[in-house]
């Protein structure tokens, strides 16, 4: 039998956008605070606008929290099938994959085409903005490289069931 790793690949893509998403809300809107979703249309000067955005970045949590229940669901299905190889390695390549597309289509889309907000305004934000589009690169280029190296692993594993 042929065994697919195309399910749980799918499933760490998803997981791994949704739970970067999380990182990047936690981290940058919350924690440090360098920003809100859309801090660059509604600086958050006043309350006002500080609950503004408040609303937003929970929109942005809820289709984060969305994202990995569709990876749950993606993963939970994929455990039902006999013919999924199931490879630790491809799904951490998957979900670092995942990240990294967050990374770069939120900071194409976000930051530089929509200009909703920059990882950190200021004098240097086109540096962080730029950064943070690389940092997603080196995320979807290790992830693949964890994925085609668990390729051979993948071929050679025996049906679980």
């Amino acid at each position: 039998m042929v065994l697919s790793r195309g399910p749980v690949i799918s499933a760490g893509i998803l997981l791994g956008s949704g739970l970067g998403g999380f990182a990047d809300g936690v981290v940058l809107h919350q924690i440090l605070q360098w920003h809100n979703m859309l801090s660059s249309v509604r600086p958050p000067v006043d309350l006002l606008s500080m609950k503004y955005n408040m609303v937003w970045d929970g929109i942005f949590h809820m289709l984060c929290w969305f994202t990995v229940i569709l990876g749950v669901w993606r993963l939970w299905l994929a455990g039902k099938r006999v013919d999924v190889a199931w490879s630790t390695p491809s799904l951490l390549g998957a979900m670092l994959l995942g990240w990294g597309l967050f990374n770069f289509f939120e900071g194409v889309l976000d930051h530089q085409l929509l200009g909703l907000h920059h990882v950190h305004p200021g004098a240097a934000q086109t540096a962080w903005d730029l950064g943070f589009l690389l940092f997603g690169v080196l995320q979807i280029a290790g992830g693949g490289a964890v994925i085609r190296s668990a390729s051979t692993d993948a071929r050679t594993q025996r049906s679980r069931r």
